[in-house]
């Protein structure tokens, strides 16, 4: 069930084709766009030759006399310019945009120096405000006004996925970047997010996405989907009313009988449908992000929150909430330490047996039965004990173990496509969401770094 990096890529770039087409036939409705204002096509990969007339247009937004419907017609062809640009085009706008948009730093400084001298409180206070305003940087000004724009939110998410790549250490980027994630915040608060469950039912535009959007677990075609949305099965996800038809985040739920260990049961097509009135567990086996451009806005631990909230009052039934998680990171941490022979966290011997691996080496069953103690047990010290700024150094155990869940159970080959055993060597993780610890289970993470952990992990180690 692995999905190759070009499909995953070609089904991107499908989707952002899609959304270009509908921007640019929503904004041609703006009064004054596209040739009116400019004249001459700005070329795709922007050229030097296109630099000055791009810096022009992006004062004409700065600089609007006309009033509002002058004001959205010079953002919608500023926004026109950037979809018809390409990837290097897009790298080389957003550049100016923020070096030639920034604060004035010569200003800041001055009023800094000047407010060292202050001592009266209405001259601070005075002085307090127009340093505020100097650090509203220009460009800010310039994001905000696509706000206005109908779509103009699925614009600057997907401005922020084409920055993001890009940064690295250009501090006028990172500047740009934090003044569109700061939009973003502001408008993408957990209280203004809708919670719909997704169905057979639902669009078919809504099923395409959830295909496409899908991050863990590839579809394989829309039987597969169907499957995934039988009636033991629920797909929630988080909407904004300013992008109504595009998912934010979403996490697909099994109603089971126990807590389960292997995805490729939950993912077969032909496992028979589950009786959702005998089940005792709901087993969240999936969680995506559906928007690049809202990476760092926190929605997945709201989400799970609500989720299990929605559950328990529909089906009391239902008891345990659990996950059924891979370990992205286990295999990259622990195959340089094989490569290069040396580790305090196995012997000489286990190192050999470590080392025979190839190809589908869990379908022999005698060094699979060799393995499983060894690998069970540097995976549970990779997921407990090998931590970044206190954190799991496992993006999925961090985000479970802060959300407050508790470290349940490690399950061997519990994920044995190709993706799960280049990832993980096939391992799987329930975090178990136990209602009456998460709170008492968060906190004591957050504060001492405790992570709570169930028997069998315990174990383990």
């Amino acid at each position: 069930m692995s999905e190759p990096a070009s499909h995953k890529k070609s089904n991107f770039s499908h989707l952002r084709r899609k959304t270009v087409l509908h921007l640019l036939r929503t904004w041609r409705d703006v009064k004054g766009t596209a040739r009116q204002v400019v004249g001459a096509e700005v070329r795709p990969d922007l050229p030097k030759q296109d630099m000055e007339q791009l810096q022009r247009q992006m004062q004409r937004c700065l600089d609007s006399h006309g009033g509002e419907i002058s004001e959205r017609c010079n953002t919608a062809e500023l926004g026109r310019i950037y979809l018809g640009l390409n990837e290097a085009g897009h790298a080389r706008f957003l550049k100016m945009l923020a070096g030639g948009f920034d604060i004035d730093h010569a200003k800041l400084s001055q009023l800094a120096a000047d407010y060292a001298k202050l001592s009266q409180p209405a001259d601070k206070l005075r002085l307090e405000m127009d340093m505020r305003q100097t650090l509203t940087s220009p460009r800010n000004a310039i994001l905000r006004q696509f706000t206005a724009l109908p779509d103009g939110f699925k614009f600057l998410v997907n401005m922020r996925a084409d920055l993001l790549p890009l940064i690295g250490k250009d501090v006028k980027l990172k500047g740009l970047e934090y003044d569109l994630k700061t939009i973003l915040s502001a408008w993408f608060d957990i209280g203004l997010l809708d919670l719909v469950e997704i169905t057979w039912n639902s669009s078919a535009a809504l099923l395409e996405k959830l295909i496409e959007y899908e991050a863990v677990h590839h579809v394989t075609s829309w039987d597969d989907l169907k499957n995934r949305l039988d009636s033991d099965r629920r797909v929630f996800a988080f909407f904004h009313n300013k992008m109504p038809l595009e998912p934010l985040i979403f996490v697909h739920v099994a109603l089971v009988e126990g807590m389960s260990d292997t995805v490729q049961h939950l993912l077969d097509p032909d496992s028979p449908v589950a009786n959702s009135e005998k089940a005792d567990t709901a087993i969240f086996y999936s969680i995506s992000n559906a928007q690049k451009g809202l990476a760092g806005i926190s929605f997945g631990n709201f989400l799970i929150k609500r989720v299990v909230s929605e559950l328990s009052a529909e089906m009391p039934n239902i008891k345990t909430f659990a996950t059924l998680s891979p370990v992205p990171g286990f295999r990259g941490w622990l195959d340089p330490q094989i490569a290069a022979g040396k580790s305090e966290f196995f012997t000489k011997a286990e190192l050999a047996l470590l080392r025979q691996p190839e190809g589908d080496w869990f379908k022999d069953k005698k060094l699979a039965e060799a393995l499983k103690p060894i690998l069970m047990r540097l995976c549970a010290v990779y997921l407990t004990q090998q931590k970044k700024d206190k954190k799991p150094l496992d993006p999925v155990a961090n985000f479970h173990i802060f959300n407050g869940a508790r470290l349940e159970r490690l399950n061997w080959l519990g994920d044995t496509s190709p993706k799960g055993m280049k990832q993980s060597a096939g391992i799987m993780v329930n975090y178990h969401y136990k209602l009456d610890e998460i709170d008492d289970n968060h906190e004591a993470f957050v504060a001492h770094g405790k992570i709570a952990l169930g028997r069998g992990v315990r174990g383990l180690l």
